[in-house]
């Protein structure tokens, strides 16, 4: 199970004295622990992806605000901690294969105009889930209902 792997990883990282490594996995399981407190519920493997997935999309989003600001530092240290929690993600799909999967859903759905839009981004995300973020599978979507 992902949450004991993470425990794992975080008494190994501590043992090996590596930090940074160390503090990413601690955000991880905080940010797991929020959740279930929240809602009083056990996360499953899927759950802990999706939040693991979040995670990931807060750096992604960071790193171009240090990029403008060019603070070389942090946009080192952020890339660092999007490496280390990609290695708990399901391999990225290519934009070939979102756009595949995007296609059926479209055809599936029916949807030929923008306004099917809602329709096309829930079906494809329940397929691909946390195998590729939110803002690539919306570009590929209006790409081909336009």
């Amino acid at each position: 199970m992902l949450k004991e792997r993470l425990m794992s990883d975080l008494k190994e990282s501590m043992k090996e004295k590596q930090v940074l490594r160390k503090n990413v996995v601690q955000m991880i399981r905080a940010a797991i622990l929020q959740v279930e407190k929240d809602k009083q519920i056990e996360l499953d493997d899927n759950q802990v992806l999706e939040i693991i997935a979040k995670e990931s999309k807060k750096r992604k989003d960071s790193l171009a605000d240090y990029e403008k600001s060019g603070r070389q530092e942090l946009i080192d240290q952020v890339k660092q901690e999007i490496d280390i929690i990609s290695e708990y993600l399901p391999k990225q799909l290519s934009k070939e294969e979102i756009t595949n999967i995007v296609k059926e859903v479209i055809q599936e759905t029916g949807a030929n105009t923008i306004k099917d839009m809602g329709k096309v981004m829930k079906g494809a995300k329940e397929k691909i889930g946390p195998a590729a973020d939110g803002k690539t599978i919306n570009e590929i979507v209006k790409e081909l209902l336009n």
